[in-house]
């Protein structure tokens, strides 16, 4: 199994990549494309192949264009594909970080090119049913972006990549996704995920997983956890944090919890009051970030949103200035800002 050993799972994950390099979808190559300029061991590995297939893909789009038509891709795939072709190749740059203080900091060109979906609309609850007309995991030309599927401490499970990663081995772990379960975690749901995140830590270091609530930057309402395996732990985790037994306050509200029922006793109580809430699952704790509703407060100009990962300590920039002139005075007030 891919979660046996750092080794399986980096295997699996940019053997994966390669085959989708391959595929003749546009949604495919940006994916592929995506995380090889976030993840500088599958750009060595790939990055001849990339601009090979983006000239394929630059004379297919020309010879569309040029009698009048319309690309078969996606819309979405559509808009990103054409930045991509006027940008170039020799233009893509890697997905720079920083460190800004206790916090980190990216500028993820290619997540950039991606069009806004829900995230950023205002939102007043916690909860909403399943749409079966609205986007979802379970459709089926996401099926080649599945890298893994099969049982997984005892539950049907799909593990897709994240077209636009901000985060190491970034994927998407869909429970049971021909349920059609909407963004609305249930106790089991919880229990199962600190109990695997232990399970599978003690094989894979660094493996842990993130959840927005809706109403907290989701912007799929199907059910489903942000997985990733990181070499140096997320800011949030730091020691010097009150949460964690240090003597400093983080800037937004952080809860800490090393057993499952206590954490979903915290959760319980922030639904029923109709408070937003992020979630961060690391072998032994979970990190309940309750905050305000996306939509109720502004964003800084320089943020995309606040969700798990921005909660927890990194920040995904979209333009080079942004990136150097950020600090840790704006980057705290951003936090202070969701306070509840």
């Amino acid at each position: 199994m891919i979660f046996d050993s750092p080794e399986k799972h980096r295997r699996a994950f940019n053997a994966g990549l390669r085959t989708l390099l391959e595929n003749d979808s546009a949604g495919a190559f940006i994916l592929a494309l995506a995380n090889a300029t976030f993840d500088p061991e599958v750009w060595a590995a790939l990055h001849t192949r990339l601009h090979e297939r983006l000239k394929d893909w630059r004379q297919r789009y020309q010879d569309v264009l040029a009698d009048g038509g319309e690309p078969a891709d996606a819309p979405d795939d559509i808009a990103v594909m054409l930045r991509l072709l006027v940008v170039g190749f020799e233009r893509l740059t890697p997905t720079e970080f920083r460190r800004i203080g206790d916090w980190e900091a990216q500028f993820n060109q290619l997540r950039a090119f991606r069009p806004k979906r829900m995230a950023g609309e205002s939102v007043a609850s916690t909860r909403k049913p399943f749409n079966e007309q609205g986007f979802h995991f379970d459709k089926p030309f996401l099926q080649d972006e599945v890298f893994w599927q099969g049982e997984l401490a005892g539950r049907t499970v799909q593990l897709l990549y994240n077209k636009f990663p901000f985060v190491e081995q970034h994927g998407l772990l869909v429970p049971e996704p021909r349920r059609h379960l909407p963004q609305w975690l249930t106790a089991d749901d919880h229990e199962w995920l600190f109990a695997l995140c232990a399970a599978v830590g003690e094989n894979l270091p660094g493996f842990g997983a993130g959840y927005n609530a809706y109403g907290a930057y989701s912007s799929v309402n199907h059910l489903h956890f942000q997985t990733f395996v990181r070499e140096r732990p997320l800011p949030l985790s730091a020691p010097h944090w009150r949460h964690n037994g240090g003597d400093r306050d983080y800037p937004s509200v952080c809860q800490r919890f090393n057993a499952a029922g206590p954490a979903w006793d915290f959760i319980a109580d922030l639904r029923r009051r109709e408070i937003a809430y992020n979630l961060l699952y690391v072998p032994g704790y979970c990190y309940c970030l309750p905050r305000r509703f996306q939509g109720s407060y502004p964003n800084p100009a320089w943020s995309g949103g606040f969700a798990w990962y921005e909660l927890s300590g990194g920040f995904t920039t979209f333009s080079r200035a942004d990136f150097l002139a950020l600090d840790e005075a704006a980057i705290e007030a951003g936090l202070n800002s969701l306070r509840v």
